[in-house]
């Protein structure tokens, strides 16, 4: 049978200290509800004591879930400790989480104190708030650069207290996996009293380290881990809820289980980045746009044939519908062929090689292409080999003080023509020029230039109705370049003049 790892989020209080990220008491009330849902074990709602706004959402946030304890942060101060019990009072479940640094720089710097006054005052505010309610958690501040056998006496002394959580952060992300986790084994096999307590992580990650510190702390003993969403908080952030949560679920030989509900996990993270205006960086595992994002050809074909060839976790289980193949320059026809069909396009292998062929020119000129994109492409591979008249060459001059010119080379039934001509703007000069080279008389009927996603780099679409001898003509063509996707519309259109 698994054992269980108590999930403990901070996001409304560690998580909340990001600058320019506070949230309101309803913005709150609605990522604790989120996190019910999830299934996390406790939420610490804030630090009453610190603001009347932080006390009122304690206040609204117990009324609002029911589930999961929800808790408090003090410092060893009394009057934090009474605050917090007064704005848990409707709390169904409650904590009171106080604490105060034990590292010999905090005691030294931080408290002007020495290590046995430290113990005394750790040792009174777990009483005082054990006066409130059963279940409190003691923090050792900066207990990541805290002297083991010094951190398993003040551990040992609150839980003779009456801690029924004692939280060993790592406040300045300093240690490495193998010290913060030797370090929670110590407290294991050193401390007498230890059975009577859960050791909880508590992780920053300065050096990048926090989920791989939070890891080795729950091998080595501990079996609450406290995390935020998107791995947001102070300075570089928190250990993320996330990848705590999938490494846990995808390393099944550990023998634990979160009792997280893993599919919403992706629609938390994306209404806390909405709910905070902060985005989650691309590449940030597990929850990140590209985290299950494949461009390179061969992963691609990879994943197409097996997901499991370059994915360890199955998108749907964080909330994901699916894997995304990115078509990119890189990209290989598998993919290409795989999201035609998914459009409704079946086809052969000499009209793949075509649009493939199309596919890649747009593909340098672009980061990504679109469902759009490939219509278009499709489309004029279909064209391709009707077309009697194409596009050799084509150079515009244009600007603020200059007048349009355009310079248009077109093979007509294999022969190559070339005309320069002016006119209004870019547009208007390439098609004056291409009147002089062809030998029908049309009229332009109608110009539709249409931008099919936002974006300085995306393909711009040209549809042209022309009239020729009282019948009228279509063309279209789509190109990142305005102009020449202009002059490729207007080309398709005098194609189908018979």
């Amino acid at each position: 049978m698994s054992e269980r790892l108590f999930i403990f989020d901070t996001t409304l209080r560690d998580g909340e200290q990001v600058p320019g990220c506070q949230l309101n008491t309803v913005e709150k009330i609605e990522v604790a509800k989120a996190l019910e849902l999830l299934g996390v074990d406790i939420i610490e709602a804030g630090f009453p004591v610190s603001s009347p706004g932080d006390f009122q959402s304690v206040v609204e946030i117990s009324k609002a879930v029911s589930k999961p304890i929800i808790c408090a942060l003090t410092r060893s101060v009394e009057k934090d400790i009474d605050v917090a019990a007064e704005a848990l009072k409707f709390a169904k479940n409650k904590r009171i989480h106080t604490g105060i640094g034990t590292s010999d720089v905090h005691i030294r710097y931080k408290f002007n104190s020495n290590r046995e006054e430290i113990i005394e005052r750790a040792v009174r505010a777990v009483k005082y708030a054990k006066k409130y309610v059963e279940d409190v958690e003691f923090y050792a501040e900066d207990a990541g650069r805290t002297d083991n056998e010094y951190l398993a006496k003040v551990v040992e002394a609150v839980i003779a207290a009456g801690a029924t959580v004692v939280n060993i952060p790592d406040t300045t992300g300093y240690c490495l996996p193998e010290e913060y986790g030797a370090k929670i084994r110590y407290l294991v096999e050193n401390v007498k009293n230890i059975h009577k307590a859960v050791i909880s992580t508590h992780c920053h990650n300065d050096l990048g380290m926090a989920t791989a510190n939070t890891v080795s702390g729950i091998i080595n003993g501990a079996r609450q881990a406290e995390v935020t969403i998107n791995g947001i908080g102070e300075r570089a952030g928190n250990t993320s809820l996330e990848e705590v949560v999938m490494i846990i679920k995808s390393r099944k030989h550990l023998g634990i289980d979160t009792g997280i509900n893993t599919r919403n996990i992706f629609k938390t993270s994306r209404l806390v980045s909405s709910l905070m205006n902060m985005p989650v960086q691309p590449n940030k595992a597990i929850v990140g746009r590209n985290a299950f994002a494949h461009s390179s050809g061969i992963h691609q074909d990879g994943v197409l044939k097996n997901r499991e060839n370059y994915e360890i976790i199955d998108p749907v289980e964080v909330g994901i519908d699916e894997s995304s193949i990115a078509l990119t320059a890189r990209s290989g026809r598998a993919a290409l062929k795989h999201r035609l069909s998914i459009l409704g396009y079946e086809l052969n292998q000499e009209q793949l090689d075509e649009v493939y062929n199309k596919f890649l020119e747009l593909a340098d000129k672009k980061k990504d292409i679109k469902d759009d994109d490939l219509e278009v492409l499709v489309g004029i591979s279909e064209n391709r080999d009707k077309k009697r008249i194409k596009l050799e060459h084509l150079q515009v001059l244009c600007g603020a003080s200059t007048i349009p010119v355009a310079t248009v080379s077109l093979n007509i039934e294999g022969e190559t023509v070339t005309r320069t001509s002016a006119g209004t703007g870019p547009v208007d000069a390439a098609f004056n020029a291409i009147k002089e080279l062809v030998h029908h008389k049309f009229k332009l009927e109608e110009y539709l230039v249409q931008a099919i996603t936002r974006g300085s780099d995306d393909l711009g679409k040209v549809h042209i109705q022309i009239e020729n001898r009282g019948k009228y003509y279509y063309g279209f063509s789509g190109n990142t370049d305005i102009v020449t996707a202009s002059v490729e519309a207007l080309i398709d259109a005098l194609n189908k003049i018979v």
